[in-house]
């Protein structure tokens, strides 16, 4: 049984949720977090394999390390911070993607780059493809990096938005798992799992919170939920808050799904070492080969290509990613690798994508949707943060923010 009476209800036990539950709790205040999953963490999800190892089928990068207090939260915990270079950084097998040829489209890949950086703002927005020189050759692996980063290709994403991104370049992991990071600090909180938010009713005075598992009233909401939850309408607010919802689907979730294989005589290869599916076009896999030294393969697929997989259900990442490495490697390589995990994050009901990118023209729609209304809802999460979108860490600092709100505006009490 769980409280239907408290003084704020955070919805969503995700990064942001979890960051200002703890927030409100730590600082003495009444509150409960009421989750739709069976487990905390949202879009950070660390499985474990049959040998033992953390898998992160969420976020697995502590970005912008050297300021994201998850490493902090992740230190007090007493877990691992691996600070190898991030795969990205390092040169792909040479036999496959000659340096010749790498060089190059590193040199196209940084002055785009360059050319973002120096993009001025005036008010106007376009698609980010408008960066894109017309038949350049590596335009489509552009792309296929686009969706890795975004979840989406340059011709749907906002150039505006994309500008404001916030990166130090420093990339750590957690070797224990960010997602199990992430879930342990809100171990503690009042939490009520299974139990999926229907309704918001704002109109009283009081606000009532419409539950599966039952109503709660609470003076203050934090409402972390994804952005694709908000604009599908399965939250709804009564009154009706449009602007929300409009806001919202301003801020779709792209797809970033990850593929863990298992890697027979693994030792072949290079740790942390990684490969091009194909370098011709957009739609292809990144193969990260022993992450962490481990005899895995962690493979990423996103955008339209991530889409069309998970319509074809699990098998078609594997199809897929096989076809490609048999590509490279040979035939015989199938023979190889075997499925880990996968987590396909667009079908998942709670979620609806990976993480939020603005649509051309939407880059306003952030500040729209983290603005509080009447002084009793407030708004958190990844698509909040107008500088580090679609990361744990610009999560954590809109649930600290919304915390921080909802304490400056509690009742006084009477007598």
């Amino acid at each position: 049984m769980f409280s239907s009476d408290t003084e704020v209800v955070v919805i969503g036990g995700g990064a942001a949720g979890i960051a200002a539950a703890r927030h409100l709790h730590d600082a003495g205040v009444p509150c409960l977090v009421v989750e739709a999953r069976a487990r905390l963490g949202g879009r950070a999800w660390t499985v474990t394999d049959e040998a033992g190892f953390a898998l992160d089928l969420g976020c697995g990068w502590l970005h912008s390390a050297d300021r994201n207090p998850w490493r902090a939260v992740a230190e007090q915990q007493g877990r691992t911070i691996d600070k190898t270079p991030p795969p990205w950084s390092r040169i792909s097998f040479a036999g496959h993607f000659p340096l010749a040829e790498q060089s190059a489209f590193l040199d196209v890949l940084q002055a785009l780059f360059h050319d973002l950086a120096a993009a001025e703002d005036n008010g106007s927005d376009h698609p980010a493809s408008v960066l894109l020189k017309p038949g350049e050759r590596w335009n489509g692996l552009i792309n296929a990096v686009s969706t890795y980063v975004s979840g989406a290709e340059l011709e749907r994403i906002s150039l505006r938005d994309i500008r404001s991104y916030d990166d130090t370049g420093v990339n750590w992991r957690v070797v224990e798992g960010y997602g199990a990071t992430i879930a342990q600090h809100g171990a503690d909180l009042p939490i009520v799992f299974d139990c999926p938010v229907r309704r918001i009713d704002h109109h009283g005075r009081r606000l009532k919170i419409e539950a599966v598992q039952g109503d709660i009233a609470a003076d203050r909401v934090i409402i972390t939920v994804p952005s694709a939850i908000i604009a599908e309408e399965r939250l709804v607010f009564t009154p009706a808050l449009p602007e929300k919802v409009d806001a919202a689907a301003g801020l779709p979730l792209g797809l970033a799904d990850k593929l863990f294989l298992s890697l027979d005589g693994a030792e072949e290869f290079e740790k942390e070492s990684r490969l091009f599916g194909r370098t011709d076009r957009s739609a292809t896999g990144f193969y990260h080969f022993r992450p962490f030294g481990r005899p895995q393969i962690e493979a990423y697929f996103g955008g339209t290509l991530a889409a069309e997989l998970e319509a074809n259900g699990e098998a078609a990442f594997l199809d897929f990613a096989i076809a490609e490495l048999k590509g490279l490697l040979g035939s015989a390589f199938a023979r190889r690798v075997g499925l880990l995990h996968l987590h396909r994050w667009g079908r998942d009901s709670f979620a609806r994508g990976s993480y939020s990118f603005a649509l051309p023209g939407a880059a306003d729609s952030r500040a729209t949707l983290a603005a509080t209304v009447d002084d009793r809802l407030f708004f958190a999460g990844e698509a909040c943060s107008r500088a580090d979108f679609s990361t744990a860490h610009g999560a954590w600092a809109t649930g600290i923010a919304a915390a921080e709100q909802a304490m400056a505006r509690r009742r006084r009490p009477h007598g």
